[in-house]
């Protein structure tokens, strides 16, 4: 007991020195320092064209300079900083002193929040899925869900890893930053209900991919806080890093004097929109690298001039190189999900279990978003159980503006409409592709983005046999005992997730009637898109652009599919992976030890 007293004694005590420390960051106005955790990290505004000598040498420019400190930018960045100069750009702010970021009870609260500082930025795709990409320091991992699940092996095979050091990689991301979660009860609801229906073996808490149902890993920790890639950060060599938030890339620098394009450096702006330009060293492996995202890295190749040729000349962009793959073949994962009222209170959970079935979907399930007080005043987006959003405004009318004014209405709602879940299949592998097109020359604007939703017939069959899975979950004697339904409400939850998965696409009066309609009027989306930068296409397996030299994407814009059931494990594990490959290769060349000692633990 007196163990367990000191134990809580001390959380209670650090909890009041990070209020306490919160509280006086605040109080220090525009600049906020204390935003900051790790010295190396700085506003924009503070870069200066010469880095001091305490980071790499006097006026020597950088050994990497790395674009986008995201999922995988930060583990690449830790990783490269251990022997060489980095520079690590990243268009956000920083992830610690934001309580919507920080704590997971706010998680839907950030998805919602549209400001300018926000650390997600809204985008809706010509398919009509209302969407967020991140826009803060840890990227994606800052406003997901939190799940952490490995890839299969086929994926590590296919892509020709080095299965020792992608074990390597992942482990140093775990011991780091994933924790194994709480299991709440309508996860364990889900969980038993999979196992009733057949999806089986019950593979328990495990990272790997196996067939069946299990738990995985999560980035909360058993207090409800998020531990996002940009804690990778701790690992990072304090005197060879820098890291500048609010540092917005505009275009990647070239020099075409010589008979390839070679990159030597980036332009960007810091948060009072002054501009400003860092360069790479003239060492041959010294390079920039883009890790902005499955949509933000090819978005920078066609600023920068890499793309199609026609698409460049559109917006009067200099042709660095001709590539018609950049921004092609863009896939999402399109998800369905059926909302189901509890009949007891029902605590907040994200993604803890998930059932890997061999019909090509990943049955999922999240719970409890009417808890805060704060909840009932915002749009949720894909955990919106808000029942006849946009049902009774015309189709051409739901635009952005009309969630708007529902949100100023919502407050007047019952609470108990928001108490229950949601139960979600999503596709695996998507065979409906897609594209990237500029929408102008502004680098903050999002680009067009379509994913094609459905347009490949089996992505829709895969989608109507993902229902029917879930409908025998919610017959299941496991989750009739949890929930208000029984054997005969299926179709009326059918209907009212009609209106509980909030998108822009136009309804129709069967919805019920016909799954395949179902699935193509209630899409939304999960995060989990990519492609743009594909391998052999855009990039080479070392992940070096083709075409150019001294410049790499490292990121999930490379993928063919999404890794595992949620690819945020497997990006963290790539931006690590190829910090250490990089460092092999650069150190065996220049010191003639393939092995040297050069990596923290």
């Amino acid at each position: 007991m007196a163990l367990i007293g000191a134990a809580i004694f001390k959380f209670l005590f650090s909890s009041l020195l990070w209020i306490i420390t919160l509280h006086i960051s605040l109080t220090k106005g525009k600049e906020n320092y204390g935003q900051y955790r790790y010295p190396f990290i700085k506003p924009a505004s503070s870069f200066s064209p010469l880095p001091s000598s305490s980071l790499n040498g006097g006026d020597k420019p950088y050994d990497y300079i790395i674009v986008g400190g995201g999922t995988a930018g930060c583990p690449l960045a830790a990783t490269l900083s251990q022997n060489f100069s980095v520079l690590l750009l990243e268009r956000g702010g920083t992830p610690f002193a934001n309580p919507n970021v920080t704590f997971m009870r706010n998680f839907h609260i950030s998805l919602a929040d549209t400001s300018p500082s926000s650390a997600s930025q809204m985008f809706i795709s010509t398919d009509g899925v209302i969407n967020s990409r991140a826009r803060i320091l840890g990227g994606a991992t800052s406003i997901n869900a939190g799940f952490y699940t490995r890839a299969s092996s086929s994926f590590i095979r296919n892509v020709r890893w080095d299965s020792k050091l992608v074990q390597e990689s992942y482990s140093w991301i775990e011991k780091q930053i994933v924790h194994r979660p709480v299991l709440r009860p309508w996860q364990r609801a889900v969980r038993d209900g999979l196992l009733e229906i057949g999806i089986s073996p019950f593979n328990g808490f495990t990272y790997g991919h196996k067939y069946g149902t299990k738990v995985g890993g999560t980035i909360f920790d058993r207090f409800g806080r998020r531990h996002t890639a940009a804690e990778l950060l701790a690992s990072a060599n304090p005197k060879k890093i820098h890291v500048l938030v609010h540092a917005t890339v505009l275009k990647i620098v070239f020099d075409t004097t010589g008979k390839t394009p070679r990159a030597v450096g980036v332009i960007f702006k810091d948060e009072n929109g002054k501009q400003h330009e860092a360069f790479i060293s003239k060492g041959p492996r010294s390079e920039v690298i883009v890790s902005s995202g499955a949509i933000g890295s090819p978005q920078l190749l066609l600023h920068s001039g890499i793309g199609p040729k026609t698409d460049l000349e559109k917006w009067k962009i200099p042709v660095v190189l001709d590539n018609e793959f950049v921004g092609k073949d863009m896939s999402d994962n399109p998800m369905n999900s059926i909302f189901v009222p509890a009949n007891r209170p029902v605590q907040q959970s994200l993604i803890q279990t998930v059932g890997i079935t061999k019909l090509g979907v990943y049955i999922e399930a999240s719970s409890g978003f009417g808890q805060s007080s704060d909840s009932i005043h915002w749009d949720h987006g894909i955990v919106s159980a808000e029942i006849g959003q946009l049902s009774t405004i015309p189709p051409k009318q739901r635009k952005y503006e009309a969630i708007q004014s529902y949100r100023k209405r919502k407050k007047n709602l019952p609470h108990e409409a928001f108490m229950g879940g949601f139960v979600l299949e999503k596709i695996a592998n998507p065979l409906s592709k897609g594209q990237i097109s500029l929408l102008n020359t502004n680098i903050d604007d999002n680009p067009l983005i379509t994913f094609n939703y459905f347009s490949h017939p089996s992505d829709l069959q895969r989608c109507v046999d993902g229902i029917r899975v879930v409908e025998k979950i919610l017959r299941s004697e496991h989750f009739t005992n949890f929930s208000k339904c029984d054997k005969k409400t299926v179709e009326k939850l059918l209907n009212m997730s009609i209106h509980a998965n909030v998108n822009l696409i136009p309804k129709h009066i069967n919805d019920t009637k016909s799954l395949e309609q179902f699935c193509k009027d209630t899409v939304i989306t999960i995060w989990h898109y990519h492609g743009g930068c594909h391998t052999d296409k855009v990039v080479n397996r070392d992940y070096k652009v083709l075409g150019v030299e001294k410049l790499r994407v490292i990121d999930g814009s490379t993928f063919t599919d999404s890794p595992g059931t949620n690819p945020q494990a497997t990006v963290l594990m790539l931006g690590r992976y190829m910090g250490v490959k990089i460092l092999r290769e650069r150190l065996g060349r220049e010191t003639g030890d393939n092995e040297s000692a050069f990596i923290g633990d």
